[in-house]
């Protein structure tokens, strides 16, 4: 079994007659955490929605576990292992926290992550699970969303902008459940807008600006002056 996860290579895709990015490639091995920054329109939710096959992409530019998955629908892929976590949470408006958990976890694959495990991640969403969704606060549902994708049961999760418009604290307490989902077998691709925690809960950083990737480093080991330099293009 291979050691990579996804393999991306000069990945190219946009919005019809629009550009949006240009021969992006990296490798994700499995185990580690990926972390994606760049500016507002850089091209990072655009790259995960080509990855989930939800915009165009030849077959051979996105590879998942070996296998080329350029033409395989989105709805396969989610049974092939691989999970987003949109950005704006996207919760079923209708249910309550516990059926958009249970919805996910009757569909998805059987494995480590079962309501137990989660409400033990996190235990605020059994003290609400019976509430609308919606009703919880932006950092509780955030919490739904990455428990709806735990429970599917997959390899890989793509995490967009998980922390955009959370209080500090709340943010730290969803990234306290970061250990522990990797710790269970499940890679990751984190788009964050703080480099700061970007580079700290990551292996490798990748910057795109304009759709292009102007920095790809060991996140332990690149400086602060090259992350500021490859995000503003200086």
């Amino acid at each position: 079994m291979s050691d990579i996860l996804l393999s991306v290579d000069r990945l190219s895709s946009g919005y019809g007659d629009f550009q949006a990015l240009f021969d992006v490639s990296f490798d994700l091995p499995r185990g580690q955490v990926l972390g994606l920054v760049g500016a507002n329109g850089a091209g990072k939710t655009t790259l995960f929605r080509a990855i989930m096959g939800l915009l165009p992409r030849q077959e051979k530019m996105v590879a998942f576990k070996g296998a080329p998955i350029g033409n395989t629908p989105s709805d396969q892929l989610a049974k092939m292992g691989l999970a987003l976590v949109p950005e704006g949470r996207r919760l079923f408006r209708s249910l309550s926290v516990e059926e958009n958990l249970r919805f996910a976890a009757e569909h998805g694959r059987k494995g480590h992550w079962d309501l137990s495990r989660l409400y033990g991640l996190f235990p605020i969403l059994k003290e609400k699970r019976n509430l609308p969704a919606l009703s919880l606060s932006g950092g509780q549902q955030q919490m739904v969303a990455i428990g709806r994708a735990l429970l599917a049961n997959p390899d890989l999760i793509l995490f967009d902008e998980i922390s955009l418009g959370l209080a500090p604290v709340v943010i730290n307490d969803v990234y306290a459940a970061l250990p522990d989902i990797i710790g269970s077998g499940i890679s990751a691709v984190l788009v964050e807008q703080d480099i700061e925690r970007a580079r700290k809960s990551s292996q490798t950083l990748i910057c795109l600006r304009e759709g292009r990737k102007v920095l790809h480093a060991s996140s332990h080991s690149v400086s602060k002056h090259d992350i500021t330099a490859a995000y503003f293009g200086e």
